[in-house]
């Protein structure tokens, strides 16, 4: 009954979202309009977060949060090569240098203890510690900052990597895009690091109509940094560019869209955690296959259900039976960043980063949306347990 409920509640949403649209057509700001205040209070208040700013793209959001840190050449950057590339990307972008980090292999997260082991390495300038990069540039670099991706869906450990931070002074920028709605031992995703990004991409848990993004931060100063840097570098009165910026300012009409998806996303979350506890219920006995793992005191957003086969010709055959039965699977992520041709210039090799680097052969996920039905799991279930 909830489901159909809910499917009812959708249809709701549409006309809101319709009615909000007709609001940003009638008073003609399409940019930074009302609708985008709106959205940044709820969302702050939804997170638990003092501040929060919109802006016109996740990528912006990343960009933003790591120009209010000065972040450019001679910095070092840790982050995760089990992730998307977009983050990663800002950090080359502004001429920093990211170092990578081997994940947790139970939450496919960045790995706290390996964390400490790369700040050292880079702090010491030896690669004997740990991986670092081998073009040069470690000779030159200063621990700058950590982006911590939540992947998946599920938070990481932010205790134990901001005890990290805490010895190294290094800030913490949460990548929450997958993990909006999650929650971390009391503390909803984006609350979680100094900074909190997210992405409104159409594929996101919580998705707009095309492009946008926000960060929060509980630092009043921080948050005027980032609004500043997103609106050509204006100073708070509005007329002078007082410093670097781009045009990061959100466009009325995704706000007014996200103001009236946010009616139904923490049921959508609702609905997603309990898709995951029935795919979980379907093939936890499953020899071939290793199930998501969630710490206690953690919440997943769930915005994967990502399985770990026995080795790459087990996945072969899974993704071979489910696509026959035209069931859309997919491969999150075939290849680590620190392996990509467009970072070969830090000269990772093949065998630094082990559980990365296994885990790309053996990875993949299964359809995952709030309006899965039990029959639909079900019968990916079936197919995926008939391994004999």
């Amino acid at each position: 009954m909830k489901f159909i409920d809910l499917q009812s509640q959708q249809a709701k949403i549409q006309e809101k979202i319709q009615s909000n649209f007709k609001r940003v057509f009638e008073h003609g700001q399409f940019v930074l309009g009302p609708e985008v205040g709106e959205l940044e209070e709820k969302l702050a208040l939804y997170c638990g977060v003092q501040h929060a700013v919109a802006c016109s793209s996740g990528n912006d959001a990343l960009l933003m949060a790591l120009m209010s840190h000065g972040v450019g050449p001679g910095d070092a950057i840790f982050t995760t090569p089990f992730s998307d590339i977009a983050a990663v990307s800002i950090v080359k972008i502004l001429g920093a240098t990211p170092v990578f980090v081997d994940i947790d292999p139970f939450t496919f997260n960045i790995d706290p203890e390996q964390l400490e082991k790369a700040v050292e390495a880079v702090v010491k300038r030896d690669a004997s510690l740990y991986p670092l990069p081998g073009d040069g540039s470690v000779a030159g670099l200063a621990p700058k900052g950590i982006l911590a991706v939540d992947l998946f869906g599920l938070p990481a450990d932010y205790d134990a990597i901001a005890a990290v931070a805490g010895r190294h002074r290094l800030f913490v920028i949460e990548v929450a895009t997958e993990a909006c709605g999650a929650e971390y031992k009391g503390r909803r995703a984006c609350s979680l690091g100094d900074i909190g990004c997210v992405s409104f991409a159409p594929e996101a848990p919580f998705g707009a109509y095309g492009n946008g993004g926000m960060c929060f931060t509980d630092d009043e100063g921080c948050a005027d940094l980032i609004r500043s840097i997103g609106r050509h570098g204006r100073g708070k009165d509005g007329d002078d560019h007082v410093r670097p910026g781009i045009d990061g300012r959100m466009n009325s009409l995704q706000a007014a869209m996200l103001l009236a998806k946010s009616e139904i996303f923490p049921e959508e979350i609702a609905l997603r955690q309990g898709i995951a506890g029935l795919y979980t219920r379907f093939l936890d006995g499953n020899p071939l296959l290793v199930t998501p793992y969630v710490p206690d005191g953690v919440t997943s957003a769930w915005f994967r259900y990502a399985l770990l086969t026995e080795s790459d010709e087990d996945r072969s055959n899974m993704l071979k039976k489910l696509g026959e039965a035209d069931i859309p699977a997919e491969i999150h992520y075939a290849r680590p960043l620190h392996l990509q041709p467009v970072f070969g210039g830090l000269r990772y090799r093949e065998g630094d980063f082990a559980v990365s680097e296994d885990y790309a052969t053996r990875i993949f996920s299964v359809p995952m949306h709030p309006y899965l039905t039990s029959k639909d799991q079900e019968e990916i279930a079936y197919l995926l347990n008939d391994w004999e």
